[in-house]
């Protein structure tokens, strides 16, 4: 019944066009995704107005963070439970009203709470837009339409820095908040306008238990990610980080007896899901590093100044934003294997060249290979975030949709803690006290290093995987109609 429900609802959606659709859910994901980094060049500037010093206010980022290891795991039962346009206006709403909190927050303990508030929103947002565009978009449309759902995932955490520059000189730091509402607004009434509340089928009670034990452990891992970031930190982070996965090993044994556990690891069997998660996580290794290590290299190790260093740093998003338009070619062409073990190479490579950047080379030039950088990335993303839910049974997108998400979330956070610790180490061999030219190197090569290791597992890509949504046609081999 759940299928013909599902297939009826694809028929009613005939009408919008998928780029509205898709559309609307990026917007809404990259005024979350700018958010979550453009508070990052403010936060001198707020801590002198509440009167604390500087490093305490990183507490404001943190616990972002930890809102969104607690709350994203529990999004898709609760699509589920009271559909997904309800969810989705609910998180913009809650997202927006945590938004106006932090504008108004007269001391920090306050913008923490505004913090939490906005992440509950934030961790709803990510995997329910995704829900809501798989469940809104024929397959022959899902390649074009996850191209343009990546864009703010992508380009979000390069643009934040240098807008959270431009409105601290020249604005007040409290709109870094008040420009998310009317953003949020407009896509509340879009969301309302075009899309249809669908619900998925309950498979069993709430799972309080694993909802408890995945937070614990996911907030552990993301908080001692992030803090690893930071210099004095070691220790606490690692106590985090051990914490976090001893409860994650707790989860485990629970969610083997659970009917319905809140994060559903026997959707890794699903051989197209199952890889993607494993190859793209790898590969999200790579791509959190960047936002961490280039405004670094190009402020400490070039010597550019910070809005210098964000113009910089916005031909990754401006790559990213071209490639879009290739990315249904490509996929029709190649299908998903061959393009995502050639591309995955190339896109490697691009950020190894980050590694041999020196202050003697023309600015121009560092420009177009981070547009390359961005570009080949971004494909390699689409790509995985199409063909993960290949195979995915429509009772299973909800749980899918938050699975992949928590899974990208953490991986991205992990880029950073091991950027900052191939930096720190490379320091520390060579007895610097700051780091130099040679330990940005050393960094850009290892998290390329485990990028490249994802090609083991594009290779395992069965040659016909997402052939109906990409259009390949293997040699000797009947096309697939579109479903």
């Amino acid at each position: 019944m759940s299928d013909q429900i599902y297939q009826a609802a694809q028929v009613r959606r005939a009408a919008p066009n998928f780029r509205v659709i898709a559309m609307i859910v990026a917007s809404a994901m990259f005024m979350e995704q700018l958010d979550a980094t453009v508070l990052a060049t403010a936060l001198p500037t707020m801590a002198r107005d509440f009167g604390v010093n500087a490093p305490s206010m990183s507490i404001a980022l943190t616990s972002y963070l930890l809102s969104l290891a607690i709350f994203i795991p529990a999004s898709g039962l609760v699509a589920d439970r009271f559909g997904s346009r309800t969810v989705f206006r609910s998180a913009i709403l809650v997202f927006l009203a945590g938004s106006v909190f932090c504008a108004l927050s007269p001391n920090l303990l306050c913008l923490v709470l505004s913090r939490l508030l906005q992440g509950m929103g934030g961790a709803m947002m990510m995997p329910v837009g995704r829900l809501v565009l798989l469940r809104s978009v024929a397959r022959k449309d899902m390649v074009n339409a996850m191209s343009w759902l990546l864009v703010p995932a992508l380009v979000g955490p390069i643009l934040g820095p240098p807008v959270g520059g431009f409105i601290v000189t020249y604005l007040d730091w409290r709109w870094i908040f008040y420009i998310n509402v009317p953003i949020g607004i407009i896509g509340f009434i879009l969301v309302s306008i075009f899309i249809e509340n669908i619900k998925g089928k309950a498979s069993g009670p709430f799972d309080t238990v694993g909802f408890v034990l995945s937070g614990i452990s996911l907030g552990s891992l993301l908080f001692g990610f992030e803090m690893s970031s930071r210099e004095g930190e070691g220790s606490f982070a690692i106590m985090l980080i051990a914490v976090g996965l001893l409860f994650g090993i707790a989860y485990l044994r629970h969610a083997r007896h659970h009917p319905s556990p809140i994060m559903d690891f026997s959707l890794m069997k699903v051989p197209s899901f199952g890889t993607s998660v494993i190859a793209g996580s790898l590969t999200r290794i790579t791509q959190g590093a960047q936002p961490f290590l280039l405004p670094l290299l190009f402020q400490l190790g070039f010597g550019l100044s910070a809005a210098k260093a964000g113009q910089l740093v916005i031909g990754v998003a401006l790559g990213s934003m071209a490639m879009k338009a290739f990315a249904p070619r490509i996929l029709r062409r190649f299908g998903f294997r061959t393009s995502l073990l050639v591309n995955g190479i190339i896109a490697t490579f691009g950020y190894v060249l980050c590694a041999a950047f020196r202050p003697d080379w023309p600015l121009a030039l560092i420009f177009v290979i981070l547009m390359l950088c961005g570009f080949f990335m971004s494909f390699q993303f689409t790509a995985y975030n199409t063909v993960a839910y290949d195979k995915i049974d429509p009772a299973r997108m909800s749980s899918a949709t938050s699975f992949y998400t928590t899974f990208q979330q953490l991986t991205l956070s992990l880029g950073i803690c091991v950027g900052a610790l191939a930096l720190h180490g490379s320091m520390l061999l060579e007895g610097n006290t700051t780091p130099q030219l040679g330990d940005f190197s050393v960094a850009f090569l290892v998290v390329t290093a485990i990028s490249i290791m994802a090609t083991i597992w594009n290779a395992s890509f069965s040659r016909t995987a997402g052939s109906d949504i990409s259009g390949h046609k293997e040699a000797g081999a009947p096309r697939k109609e579109a479903a």
